[in-house]
């Protein structure tokens, strides 16, 4: 299923078609390798460079031979996380990107790997939060706290409802000229509440739900209006769906603690909350990949290098 190359392979007659490449190299300065830095799903180096295409790595065969055995695990959410990161163009409106990241994790739902995901986690049920989401107007500036400390800040049903109500309340009131995303006790979100997984199973109204009732389109409108002055500022845990609704945001502040990844592949599925289109926008498709499809976290140092956080809180 995955291609491995060096990137001083000859450059084949045809560009090479849909799938998962991974190339590997030391020497990004020639034809052959511009090639393959721009074709390959990501480059794997012990070099340090900075352009985006190439991860640096300690090892290149342990995080080759990581990479290979996640994607023999779920195969079918490797190959469309590859497909979606392709096809997404992160200069486009972040709609269209949002249609084609939903219309695949949509795929995903209805398939057998997210299913034996949760046969494996077996029968769940979500813990009540009376105030999933705190907002607290101060002025022109608007702060909205994820509220469940107990589950890490996981993303729910009820903490979206709270979060696209403060969201719409700071689209519609043109005085607010600041909003404040962050979450309170030891994380700013890990993701997705899992317990609450598989419980919404008609796939097509879930998809309207996350194309029609956005978060993700929420704070991008909100950023384009306001620039840096819509900012998150995040700690512990930035995952999934929390570390894909921060990179939204115009600037965003990293607690030195936080740790960032994309889980989602364990699951057998993709980003959902529309990070194939913000973290692309920040740090490119190549990492992009990198993090989903390797579900290593990276540290505050390494977001910062890469470009996806702004700065470090002292």
């Amino acid at each position: 299923m995955i291609r491995t190359v060096d990137l001083d392979a000859p450059v084949p007659d045809a560009v090479p078609g849909a799938g998962i490449i991974i190339a590997t190299g030391s020497r990004f300065d020639t034809a052959h390798a511009e090639h393959w830095l721009q074709h390959a799903t990501c480059t794997l180096s012990e070099t340090e460079t900075a352009d985006r295409r190439v991860i640096r790595v300690a090892s290149v065969p342990e995080a080759l031979a990581e990479i290979t055995d996640r994607c023999a695990r779920w195969p079918q959410a490797a190959a469309i996380c590859d497909d979606v990161l392709r096809a997404v163009d992160p200069a486009a409106p972040a709609l269209s990107g949002l249609i084609t990241e939903s219309l695949a994790y949509s795929v995903l739902q209805a398939g057998p790997e997210f299913a034996d995901w949760l046969a494996a986690r077996g029968p769940a049920t979500v813990p009540d939060t009376a105030d999933p989401m705190l907002l607290d107007r101060d002025g022109d500036t608007l702060r909205l706290r994820f509220n469940r400390p107990q589950r890490h800040n996981a993303f729910d049903n009820a903490t979206r409802a709270v979060l696209l109500d403060g969201l719409a309340v700071a689209a519609a009131d043109p005085a607010i000229d600041e909003v404040v995303l962050s979450g309170v006790g030891p994380s700013f979100c890990s993701g997705g509440d899992l317990a609450e997984f598989g419980g919404f199973t008609d796939v097509p109204s879930a998809h309207l739900a996350r194309t029609r009732h956005s978060p993700a389109l929420a704070l991008d409108e909100l950023t384009a209006r306001l620039g840096a002055r819509c900012r998150a500022e995040i700690h512990g845990q930035v995952l999934g769906s929390g570390l894909e609704m921060a990179a939204f945001c115009g600037w965003v502040q990293a607690h030195p603690d936080a740790v960032l990844g994309l889980p989602e592949l364990r699951l057998g599925l993709i980003p959902g909350a529309g990070g194939t289109v913000s973290v692309t926008r920040r740090i490119g498709r190549w990492r992009t990949a990198y993090l989903i499809l390797s579900g290593r976290t990276i540290d505050v140092a390494t977001a910062l290098s890469w470009g996806l956080v702004d700065g470090i809180a002292s």
